[in-house]
């Protein structure tokens, strides 16, 4: 029906006849001459219809935004005073020969002229994937994944499918489960990754494997998550924790130049404990130059308990961050950023404003300055670098709630204050990750998961001091967001049984959950390593949105609702009778 795309007409097109489909993105009718902008998916034209085409000029004057349409006529380039630097296609216009309606569109839902709700959006979403900036985001997307998959076939990697109906696997999140009508009271689970089938594809002989597959977790849901979400799965053998780095690497680094035309440049690499202990999070966005600091070792002795306290614990952690410029903040300011800590946990918020950095004592400004000395305030201030007009922000409490509280505030005094180089693009590579972590009860988990291999120790001394031990992990972060994470794995059935020990999986639940598994690493398994990659935050960061539900076509919101369709919705009782499953209601708390 059509021969070239509304957004593809250019100059050398000049005097041919084209036929085009699409929208109306615009119309407006100047009492003589009707002109439309004209949208299909690779941008927008500008037609001309003239009074003097009459059949042309009765369908145009009919024509109102998002009927679909079809049209035949000329390119002519514009007068140099008429070309629309605004359009890719402003050189030109289209004359109007024929024209035809081929649907009509009712009032719209939608505004494009206007901010909709995300709610509107999400409901109608046929019609907001209209726009040109998620035309373009959808597009990108497709890019993105075209590039994956020639990248990735051409280093020799088999694009292999793994099963979507399987069993559950320790991912850290809750499952999607799916009962078995044959089999009635059992269950599939849907993937939250393909980890376990990767592996023993490693096992099979396929030593260089990917897979762009749909996994599902049900989890709490934000900006960055989906229950559905599409991964970017890799795995080999015979190759090393660096050697995976540098080839994934090169992958995220060619994408960005190939569709951005961004030199990301070498990623540096920076243990898990460094990240910590500087930014406050184990994905920190070095865009911002700001960091944490430590003072416990100045505060010990102190009379000030809030301080002295956690300094003296050795699960405490008293840590500053001093923002340039940062004294100009007001009282109310200062209060706000106290509320915000107390989300993760922090008691409040101390802080030391420098006025006059010469003036000593007398040009410290603080409400705690009264608990300590001069001794303490002057080695704190030599510590951070602090100068006159900067303000030090303090965080005092358990070395997880100081991280977690101090670091998030970085980020958003980083925002607020216009610190953070929004226009750049800070890659880096975090490793040496924990084996394991502790629930607040004592128990031991695994950080990432329980098929991860400890780094440079063997599996007796995993056993005797397992709190110590590092996995030999690493994840590519990319402004702040973890786009990646991977690991070598455990290949060796010793160590395997050693980690399920140390996580409390008795020998009967190992065989239950992963008997499989264990039975083929008794077979000559290889040595192997991968990698996955979130496919949406990866296209969420290249199209400069902090929303993972602009870059997937059909989302669905933060309580894994689909407005569109209206799912998840009740289901039909045949079936349920059919499956051997009962719904249970909870009584209303009034009966």
């Amino acid at each position: 029906m059509r021969s070239h795309y509304c957004g593809q007409l250019n100059k050398s097109l000049a005097g041919q006849t084209v036929e085009l489909c699409g929208w109306v993105n615009r119309r407006r009718d100047l009492g003589g001459l009707i002109f439309i902008d004209m949208r299909d998916r690779e941008g927008i034209v500008q037609v001309v219809v003239d009074p003097d085409m009459a059949q042309a000029h009765e369908v145009a004057s009919q024509l109102r935004n998002e009927f679909c349409i079809k049209l035949t006529g000329e390119v002519r380039v514009r007068p140099d005073s008429q070309v629309n630097k605004d359009m890719t296609t402003g050189e030109v216009e289209v004359i109007c020969k024929d024209l035809e309606i081929i649907n009509r569109a009712d009032v719209l839902p939608l505004d494009f002229n206007q901010t909709n709700t995300e709610e509107q959006r999400l409901k109608y979403r046929y019609l907001d994937l209209r726009r040109p900036e998620m035309s373009d985001r959808i597009k990108l997307r497709a890019k993105a994944s075209s590039y994956v998959r020639r990248f990735l076939d051409d280093n020799g990697f088999l694009d292999i499918e793994t099963p979507v109906l399987t069993k559950a696997t320790p991912e850290g999140a809750r499952d999607y489960l799916v009962p078995s009508r044959v089999q009635k009271g059992s269950f599939y689970a849907l993937p939250q990754s393909p980890q376990l089938f990767k592996q023993l594809l490693m096992m099979s002989g396929f030593d260089r494997y990917y897979q762009i597959v749909k996994c599902f977790r049900d989890e709490d849901l934000r900006a960055d998550r989906q229950p559905e979400f599409t991964q970017i799965d890799i795995e080999t053998s015979f190759m090393s924790a660096d050697q995976v780095r540098a080839k994934t690497e090169e992958m995220v680094h060619g994408m960005w130049k190939d569709l951005l035309n961004v030199d990301l440049g070498q990623f540096p690499t920076m243990p898990f404990s460094e990240a910590i202990r500087r930014f406050g999070s184990d994905k920190p966005d070095l865009r911002n130059p700001l960091e944490l600091v430590d003072v416990a070792d100045i505060l010990k002795d102190v009379e000030f308990k809030v301080f002295a306290g956690p300094a003296n614990d050795e699960k405490g952690r008293v840590a500053v961050i001093r923002v340039p410029g940062g004294a100009k903040l007001t009282r109310k300011q200062i209060d706000g950023y106290a509320e915000f800590v107390g989300i993760y946990g922090a008691k409040g918020l101390a802080w030391m404003k420098v006025n006059d950095r010469a003036a000593g004592m007398e040009g410290i400004q603080s409400p705690v300055a009264k608990f300590l000395n001069e001794e303490v305030i002057n080695g704190i201030l030599e510590r951070t670098g602090a100068e006159s007009g900067d303000i030090i922000l303090f965080g005092a409490d358990k070395a997880n709630v100081v991280a977690e509280a101090m670091g998030a505030l970085r980020l958003k005094v980083g925002i607020d204050l216009e610190i953070t180089d929004l226009s750049a693009w800070k890659p880096l590579w975090v490793v040496d990750f924990p084996m394991f972590e502790e629930d607040g009860e004592g128990n031991l988990h695994a950080m990432h998961h329980p098929f991860t291999s400890p780094l440079g120790i063997t599996a007796q001394q995993l056993k005797e001091n397992p709190a110590a031990a590092n996995s030999n992990a690493y994840d590519m972060v990319i402004n702040g967001y973890e786009v990646g994470g991977g690991s070598v794995r455990i290949h060796n059935a010793e160590m395997q049984a050693a980690v399920f020990d140390i996580l409390g999986i008795d020998a009967q639940e190992q065989q239950l959950k992963f008997g499989f598994l264990l039975e083929a690493l008794k077979y000559g398994t290889p040595p192997h390593a991968g990698l996955a990659f979130g496919l949406d935050r990866l296209v969420m960061l290249l199209c400069g949105t902090e929303n993972i539900r602009d870059v997937i076509a059909f989302p669905k919101t933060t309580t894994a609702s689909c407005l569109l369709t209206d799912a998840p919705s009740l289901a039909n009782p045949a079936a349920l009778e059919e499956l051997a499953i009962a719904v249970k209601v909870a009584k209303k708390d009034s009966e």
